[in-house]
């Protein structure tokens, strides 16, 4: 993965960009920071397939899930978000990806700050569908650059 420098921009909402190389594909990561969202979006060949969200509030059961002792050393996502595809489905596997990618990064968010309520919006134009070994980290750590 190579990246270029991160771009911030203040107006009119808080946004932040990074390119990168993922599966041999330039790969354009960009997050918007709204008053009710977080909107990300991760597009390789100017393409944006699917849209999933996932609300970031928990219930008050899964809080206390949260504030057990080891409970934010997992690699697995929290318990609580729930991934819903919001347009672009496309095949299982697809869907499958999106999910995992949504609620492992939902789940970063949820942890970096316990207090965050606003939804993640993910926007997926990917080119590949492969969610395994370097690919995924690789997306997932460029992804944490500009959140």
């Amino acid at each position: 993965m190579d990246g270029n420098s991160i771009q911030s921009e203040s107006f009119p909402v808080s946004s932040r960009k990074i390119t990168g190389t993922i599966n041999g594909a330039s790969t354009e990561v960009e997050s918007f920071s709204f008053s009710d969202k977080i909107m990300l979006t991760v597009s390789q060949g100017g393409r944006l397939a699917q849209w999933i969200q996932v609300p970031l509030s928990a219930p008050s059961s899964a809080s206390v899930d949260m504030a057990l002792p080891g409970a934010g050393l997992s690699a697995l996502p929290s318990t609580h978000l729930t991934p819903k595809t919001l347009v672009g489905a496309g095949s299982e596997e697809r869907e499958t990806l999106a999910h995992l990618y949504a609620s492992q990064i939902a789940s970063h968010l949820a942890l970096r700050d316990p207090n965050e309520k606003r939804a993640l919006l993910l926007g997926l134009g990917l080119e590949k569908v492969e969610g395994g070994g370097e690919a995924f980290y690789d997306l997932l750590e460029l992804v944490l650059q500009v959140l």
